[in-house]
């Protein structure tokens, strides 16, 4: 598992600033401060510079042109330090987890599923229904669940508890983390007026996952009362977010957690939805929109802002209302003290003239 200083250059695509004569072996990652001889850091952030002048780690990623260098620390510098770090670090994740293929004996795979055995790994309880199309090098993790006809494409990552329910279709390279739901009935029911009971509408279309798609734990994506809900390429969708029927994500949107989108919303390119937004049904965010935390979207948003607030506006005018909401209280003891002195005016007054008229 370890990885020569050679190696790291190679993952990283970075120049060594100061060569040593000895052969380095770095053995793991490793915070600035934390890090031992042997791991390797990275210096992303300037607020982290003291750590990184005091810093024990043997190697360190570093962006062009510091300032200062510690004693010691064989320097790799690069364009972006946290991305090339990443690098290293799935080499690390890579090799401790091994693909080994296989179905375990204790799982289930229809006759008529459609999968490799010597390039898939399906782990123990896994389940993998009639008609499933698994692609090769798919990793499904305990206890995952694969419906009918199904479609995973190649390299798929599914941790365990994994719900795909029936011909909901993930492309290539899609990471899914525990008890993610994909293809759950959307939320469809209309009352009868007649017998005065809630009706369930069937929801009988599907759910389709771009390639190198990450879904985090818990998140479900409902698949569409008919036709298709779409999450597009490269999206990163984070824990405990709810996306309803027929929606249609962009490509390489971020959704963070706690936020939820209704039905039949359409989220465009690049947008970011920061933890617990709210978006209504039925409407248009543009590309690259930006939503704070928080924020509530009840009519469509133009692509290239900021915003804030619910319900949502850009954000400098938001900003404004929240600041004068937060002076409300003084206002309105202001206003308060401004009618009550004006009410003593209004008596002084009114004895002022009746005195004159007894006169």
């Amino acid at each position: 598992m370890n990885l020569s200083l050679n190696q790291v250059v190679e993952l990283t695509g970075g120049k060594v600033l100061n060569p040593t004569p000895e052969e380095l072996s770095i053995s793991g990652v490793a915070t600035l401060a934390e890090a031992c001889p042997s791991e390797i850091s990275f210096l992303g952030n300037e607020k982290y510079f003291k750590d990184f002048l005091a810093t024990k780690a043997s190697v360190v990623l570093v962006p062009p042109s510091l300032p200062e260098y510690p004693e010691g620390v064989v320097f790799i510098e690069v364009e972006n330090p946290s991305l090339a770090f990443n690098a290293v670090v799935g080499y690390f994740m890579k090799a401790a987890t091994d693909f080994v293929a296989g179905i375990a004996p204790t799982a289930y795979v229809d006759p008529t599923a459609k999968l490799n055995p010597d390039k898939v790994r399906v782990a123990p309880g896994a389940v993998i229904e009639a008609g499933a199309d698994i692609g090769d090098g798919c990793d499904i993790g305990p206890g995952c669940a694969i419906g009918k006809s199904a479609v995973l494409g190649e390299n798929c990552k599914l941790y365990a508890n994994v719900v795909v329910r029936e011909r909901c279709i993930l492309g290539k390279q899609v990471v899914v983390q525990p008890g993610a739901v994909i293809g759950s009935d959307g939320f469809g029911f209309l009352l009868n007026k007649e017998t005065g009971r809630y009706e369930t509408v069937d929801q009988v279309g599907i759910v389709i996952i771009g390639d190198n798609v990450d879904i985090g734990a818990n998140t479900t994506i409902d698949r569409a009362r008919f036709g298709r809900t779409i999450i597009g390429e490269g999206t990163k969708i984070d824990n405990l977010v709810q996306i309803g029927h027929n929606v249609v994500v962009g490509k390489h949107t971020v959704i963070v957690s706690q936020s939820g989108i209704a039905g039949s919303t359409t989220i465009g390119d690049y947008v970011t939805v920061a933890a617990q937004c709210g978006i209504a049904g039925h409407l248009k965010v543009g590309d690259k929109a930006v939503m704070a935390a928080r924020t509530g979207v009840m009519s469509d948003l133009e692509g290239g802002k900021i915003y804030w607030g619910a319900p949502a506006a850009p954000f400098s005018e938001a900003r404004k209302q929240f600041a004068a909401i937060r002076r409300l209280p003084d206002a309105m003891k202001e206003m308060a003290n401004l009618k009550k002195q004006a009410e003593e005016i209004k008596a002084l007054i009114d004895q002022a003239l009746a005195d004159q008229a007894g006169s």
